[in-house]
């Protein structure tokens, strides 16, 4: 681990020590929480995740068209309300 200094406002130290008497862990390890917890929410799938995401709902549903790799225009158009 590295150390480090930081400076915290009034409420966010009061925050911050009260998490850690309800949690009983050290300050230290509910800002290390928030960190990951931030790091987590902003990182964005890999192309290749994606990939995968959109290959895995294959098949999985069905429309009930039978015809509908043959007149896909024509289902297309009226969705969009063209004819």
């Amino acid at each position: 681990m590295v150390r480090t200094q930081i400076q915290l406002r009034e409420s966010q130290a009061a925050f911050v020590k009260e998490v850690a008497a309800e949690e009983n862990i050290s300050m230290s390890e509910v800002i290390r929480n928030a960190i990951e917890l931030l790091r987590e929410s902003r990182q964005q799938p890999s192309r290749r995740e994606l990939m995968l995401r959109s290959l895995e709902v294959i098949g999985k549903y069905s429309s009930g068209i039978t015809d509908l790799s043959e007149n896909h225009d024509e289902y297309l158009a009226e969705g969009y309300g063209t004819w």
